[in-house]
C-alpha cells in the first residue's frame, strides 16, 4: 500500500568511476527522504560519460520510461546536473517531471528557510539557476526560430521572462547587501565588547544544532535528517573563568553543494570567516567522515575561512566503540574532541577547549597590543 501525500519518485544515478559513488547514491536517497518523497525504486548504469541529448542513453532511457509507467511514478530524480536540453529531453521521453541534484537541494533550502535572510538567499538561488534554465531554452528557440508554431511570440515571452527575472535577483540582491550590513553592525558591537567568537561547522547532520543545543541550552531544531538548520543562530554561553563567548551554529554542508547556494549563503556564512575559533564536527559513526572532513575544509576555503583556527570535534561516539577525551597537537593545544551531544560525555572536554582557546586568543591580543605600544614608543 502506498503512503498517502507523499510524491512517488524514481532515483537515477550513474557511475561514471567515482570514488565516492555509493556514499554520494546514499545521499541522494537520505536527500529524497528530507525533501518529503517516497523512493519506489533506484535505477543505476556504468557509463564512461554522459550521453549529450539524454545523459543516460537511450536503451536506459526507455528502462526507466517502462519503470515510470508500470510503477505510476511522477517524478525522477537524478543523482547528477543535467543541462537545460537534456531535462528537456528526459522529461518528454519519460512523461515524468525530471529533476536533478542541484533542483532536490534548492527544494530541501525552499522548504527549510525559516528567517528572512534565509528565505531570500534561497530564492536567490533558485533564480540564478532557473536563469540557466532560460538561457538553454533561448538557444534552442533561436535554432528554430522559423519552425511552424516557434515564431516571435514565444521568443518574446522568454525575453519578457528574462527581464522579470532580471529585475527579482537584483531586487534580492540588494535585500541581502542590507541584511549583510545589520549583521556587519551587530559583529562590531560584539567586536566592541571584545566577545569571543565560535562558530560550529561540518557536514550536514553530523549534530551541530544537538551540540549548540546542549552549550547554550537554546531549543534549536535539530533533526536526523540532511539540512535540519539553515539559519545561522547565535547563543551566549559562559566558559568558567572566562567569561562570555558567541557561539554560531551554521548551515550544515554536503559534497557537490550547488555553488549557486555557496554564493548566496555567502552572507550568512560570513559570520563562520569573521569568527576566531572554528568546531568543525564530524559524525564518528559515519565510515566516510574523513572524506566528509575534506568536503567541509573545501567550502571553509572557498568562503575565506580556511586558515582560521579549528578543532575538530567528533560526535555519536555514542554509535562507535570510542571512549570520550582529547587529543592534543604537538604545541600541547587540544586538536581533537570525542563526545556525545546526545548523552553529553565529552563535554566537560570540550569546555576545556573553549577555555584554553580563548586564553591564547587573549594572550595573543595582549602581546599585539604591547608590540603596537612599543612601536608607538620608539
Amino acid at each position: 500500500m502506498k503512503q498517502e501525500g507523499a510524491e512517488s519518485a524514481l532515483l537515477v544515478s550513474i557511475d561514471f568511476g567515482d570514488a565516492d559513488y555509493r556514499e554520494s547514491l546514499e545521499e541522494l536517497r537520505l536527500l529524497a527522504k528530507t525533501a518529503g518523497v517516497r523512493v519506489e525504486s533506484v535505477v543505476e548504469a556504468r557509463r564512461s560519460r554522459p550521453d549529450a541529448a539524454l545523459f543516460v542513453g537511450s536503451g536506459k532511457a526507455d528502462e526507466i520510461a517502462d519503470l515510470v509507467t508500470s510503477m505510476e511514478i511522477s517524478l525522477v530524480i537524478f543523482n547528477h546536473d543535467l543541462t537545460p536540453a537534456q531535462m528537456r529531453n528526459l522529461t518528454a521521453r519519460l512523461n515524468a517531471r525530471v529533476i536533478d541534484r542541484t533542483m532536490l537541494i534548492l527544494d530541501i533550502f525552499a522548504q527549510r528557510a525559516q528567517s528572512h535572510e534565509g528565505k531570500v538567499q534561497v530564492e536567490l538561488a533558485q533564480l540564478k539557476y532557473l536563469a540557466t534554465r532560460l538561457v538553454g531554452s533561448h538557444a534552442d528557440m533561436g535554432q528554430q526560430k522559423f519552425a511552424v508554431g516557434a515564431r516571435g511570440p514565444g521568443e518574446t515571452q522568454l525575453e519578457l521572462d528574462r527581464r522579470k527575472l532580471d529585475r527579482r535577483v537584483h531586487l534580492l540582491k540588494e535585500r541581502l547587501e542590507k541584511l549583510k550590513a545589520q549583521r556587519n553592525v551587530q559583529r562590531r558591537f560584539r567586536n566592541r565588547k571584545n566577545a569571543y567568537s565560535v562558530s560550529i561547522v561540518g557536514y550536514t547532520n553530523a549534530g551541530k544544532s544537538t551540540l549548540f543545543n546542549r552549550l547554550t541550552k537554546a531549543n534549536v531544531y535539530a533533526a536526523n535528517q540532511l539540512f535540519a538548520t539553515l539559519d545561522t543562530t547565535s547563543r551566549k554561553m559562559y566558559i568558567e573563568g572566562e567569561g562570555e563567548i558567541v557561539l554560531s551554529d551554521t548551515v550544515g554542508f554536503i559534497r557537490h553543494l550547488p555553488h549557486g547556494l555557496v554564493a548566496a549563503f555567502r552572507s550568512t556564512l560570513e559570520e563562520t570567516a569573521q569568527a576566531d575559533l572554528l568546531l568543525h564536527v564530524v559524525d564518528a559513526s559515519n565510515a566516510e567522515h574523513e572524506n566528509q572532513i575534506a568536503e567541509v575544509n573545501k567550502v571553509l576555503a572557498e568562503i575565506g575561512a580556511g586558515e582560521i583556527p579549528q578543532v575538530l570535534v567528533f560526535n555519536k561516539i555514542d554509535m562507535t566503540d570510542r571512549q570520550a577525551g582529547v587529543e592534543r597537537d604537538e604545541y600541547g593545544r587540544i586538536a581533537r574532541i570525542f563526545l556525545s551531544a546526545k548523552n553529553g560525555a565529552g563535554l566537560d572536554e570540550l569546555r576545556l577547549a573553549l577555555s584554553e582557546a580563548r586564553k591564547i586568543a587573549a594572550l595573543q591580543i595582549e602581546n599585539l597590543n604591547e608590540r603596537e605600544t612599543s612601536h608607538g614608543i620608539e
